[in-house]
């Protein structure tokens, strides 16, 4: 089971749920940016701590510019996401704000369209619409 897609997807889906739950609480009592700076210590020292436990380190050297050049991009989409959700928290009910967050999945489709040449059918398209027009109908009323 831990080795299907689906399993880490559902975990990452109950973890992304708690982050909101836990954000919110979180940032009620400091400045969104700093929330989100502490959030940032934390994970570096979990994923630091489990990659040097499981051994995974390998020398920068190894790694491609190419590589490096999507990973430095996606770690600054990451941070402005993370500011951006954070502050949101912050002025916003969760219950509102992460749906909206998850319009992410409708542009994650559309852009894995044009950018990396994946193909949906109808059906996927149907979902899509659907993944949209909830996110809408939770955060707007």
């Amino acid at each position: 089971m831990t080795q299907s897609w689906i399993f880490w997807a559902i975990l990452s889906a109950g973890f992304a749920a708690l982050t909101a739950i836990f954000a919110k609480v979180g940032v009620a009592g400091v400045n969104s940016d700093f929330a989100t700076l502490i959030r940032t210590v934390v994970i570096l020292c979990i994923i630091s701590a489990i990659v040097a436990a499981t051994g995974q380190w390998q020398p920068f050297s190894s790694i491609s510019s190419k590589t490096w050049l999507f990973l430095c991009l996606s770690g600054a989409a990451t941070g402005a996401s993370w500011l951006a959700y954070f502050r949101a928290l912050k002025i916003g009910d969760a219950a509102r704000v992460a749906p909206i967050d998850k319009l992410s999945i409708v542009l994650v489709a559309i852009f894995g369209v044009i950018f990396l040449g994946e193909k949906l059918n109808m059906i996927n398209w149907l979902g899509v619409s659907l993944i949209a027009g909830g996110a809408l109908l939770l955060a707007l009323f």
